[in-house]
């Protein structure tokens, strides 16, 4: 539903989370509530301090992330993720720098700002979802044949977070704020690119071919080729598509450099088969890869018999509308 979607995104992710993800917000909220005056009070300051301690080292170290690339300082993970780490270690400084300075600044009317939030909340989610891929990399034992899919999945992410951050500043709403917190963000500019084409045809490669990393990422997933699961019935052909690919190339390349009549697929396959281009075995794997790709890319294809009796449904119901209405 397109309205909840909006309405998500812009108000709920980063609306809601500002304040009760926070550190320290809830808990100077709750001491300025509190009865007892002088321990209110006291609680208060001790919360204030350390969120105004806690403000200060963001845009410190948002600024110094943004100097040195995230390439410096200690981070978890092993020498292929550490870089990965760090890079979220920036966007999560940057992402609580942001916040910080949208409340203070803003106030209640940030709830009112709804594409501010909005774009602070794609941030939060691409944070939240690059910290999963992490997760998830490590928790399986950091397979190598996954450094792909982490690589491209992980530059996915960080390119969108750039761009919802550089949207955020360039339309902050006070102006002169939002070009201060450039220089504190991004002191060389927005640096994260897409992932490469080189790398999306290593992924798809990876994709194509049965291997432990397309398992492991199809871990859960119902695969099971039954007549009501396509999905599953589309991966089953994908090895007897692998099997028979280099006979189809075979036998195109034969019909490029032959004068065959034939239009029809069955006559060509007779054909390749009296001119030796094919034995009866290929010849009965070329039948097979044909059918399951007509039955992969047909859509909305019905029997005869079930538009008739659809069309028979929907004039049937039509004069029972009428006689209703005549009634």
């Amino acid at each position: 539903v397109e309205g909840a979607n909006i309405m998500t995104r812009s108000l709920l992710i980063f609306g809601q989370g500002a304040i009760l993800c926070h550190p320290w917000v809830m808990k100077e909220m709750k001491a300025a509530g509190n009865p007892d005056h002088a321990a209110g009070l006291e609680e208060f300051d001790r919360n204030l301090f350390g969120h105004m301690g806690f403000a200060i080292s963001n845009a410190v170290r948002s600024f110094w992330f943004g100097l040195t690339g995230a390439r410096i300082g200690a981070a978890p993970g092993d020498a292929y993720t550490r870089r990965y780490f760090r890079k979220l270690d920036r966007y999560s400084a940057n992402l609580a720098l942001m916040a910080d300075v949208s409340m203070l600044l803003l106030g209640g009317k940030l709830k009112f700002k709804e594409s501010l939030s909005g774009r602070l909340g794609d941030v939060l989610s691409h944070v939240y979802m690059t910290s999963a891929m992490l997760k998830r990399y490590h928790d399986e034992g950091a397979p190598v044949a996954d450094q792909p899919l982490l690589a491209w999945a992980f530059h996915d992410s960080v390119h969108k977070i750039e761009l919802a951050l550089s949207g955020a500043l360039r339309n902050f709403p006070i102006r002169p704020v939002g070009w201060l917190l450039w220089a504190l963000v991004f002191p060389w500019g927005r640096r994260a690119e897409a992932p490469s084409d080189r790398l999306g045809h290593r992924v798809a490669a990876l994709l194509m071919t049965p291997n432990e990393a397309r398992d492991r990422l199809a871990e859960g997933v119902f695969l099971t080729p039954c007549a009501n699961n396509p999905g599953g019935r589309i991966n089953s052909y994908l090895a007897k598509a692998i099997l028979a690919e280099p006979v189809e190339r075979k036998f195109i390349k034969a019909l490029k450099n032959s004068d065959i009549q034939a239009l029809d697929f069955a006559s060509q396959l007779d054909e390749g088969v009296r001119e030796n281009w094919i034995t009866a075995e290929e010849r009965r794997q070329l039948e097979e890869l044909r059918e399951i790709t007509l039955e992969t890319i047909t859509v909305d294809d019905f029997d005869v018999h079930e538009l008739r009796s659809a069309a028979y449904y929907d004039k049937y119901r039509a004069q029972d509308g009428q006689s209703r209405e005549a009634a």
